[in-house]
């Protein structure tokens, strides 16, 4: 059994997401924030998962918060460190601390669009495909390598919300997939790139 260790800073549908697939051989040890009053920890709550926040605003520097979150991370034993709408930077320390065992899912189709206001700058760019990745965590923000990524078309009546959407349908798809293929052996990361074992598939899809 791995434990799974999420991190949110919000309502949490990625972690909702992943606590519903019931990955086999996946146990979610607990779900962190760094937001108290967050809606996702009440949900996780309610399903007897243990829940713990820290307010990064009570530290003096990026690094004093990332420690002290380290620590309560480190209490679960975590074998995989899930950021799901996690709104923080973090440290290289961070970073490298849980090297190969940190993942994001972030709303765009990396290397396009790093960072934040994602749906906004695709529709600026007149993409007509949108998406979202799973990636690992590296210090370099949004360009570690690439384990899945989901596409969804782009209307020419689309605003961000609309966008964000559906883009947040196939999150949903393709985040508890990563989950599950990390425990189940079935992908690792080799220096800037994602190695995936014979017969591993990847529930991403176009969404109409």
């Amino acid at each position: 059994m791995k434990n799974i260790v999420i991190l949110i800073s919000g309502r949490g549908s990625n972690m909702q997401a992943v606590v519903k697939a019931q990955i086999p051989n996946a146990r979610i040890a607990a779900v962190l924030s760094n937001n108290e009053t967050a809606a996702g920890l009440a949900w996780a709550a309610q399903r007897n998962i243990a829940t713990d926040s820290l307010s990064h605003k009570n530290f003096d520097s990026r690094l004093a918060f990332d420690e002290a979150m380290m620590r309560k991370i480190d209490a679960y034993q975590p074998d995989l460190v899930v950021l799901a709408g996690f709104m923080r930077i973090l440290t290289p320390e961070f970073c490298r601390h849980y090297e190969g065992r940190l993942i994001n899912i972030h709303p765009s189709l990396l290397p396009a669009f790093t960072g934040l206001h994602t749906h906004r700058r695709a529709i600026d760019a007149g993409c007509r495909i949108a998406g979202c990745t799973v990636h690992f965590v590296t210090p370099e923000l949004d360009c570690g390598p690439i384990i899945a990524q989901g596409a969804v078309p782009v209307s020419d009546h689309d605003t961000a919300d609309t966008l964000a959407a559906r883009v947040l349908e196939a999150e949903h798809l393709i985040l508890p997939q990563a989950v599950a293929d990390f425990v189940g052996g079935r992908l690792k990361i080799s220096g800037s790139r994602v190695i995936r074992n014979t017969g591993a598939q990847l529930d991403a899809r176009l969404l109409a």
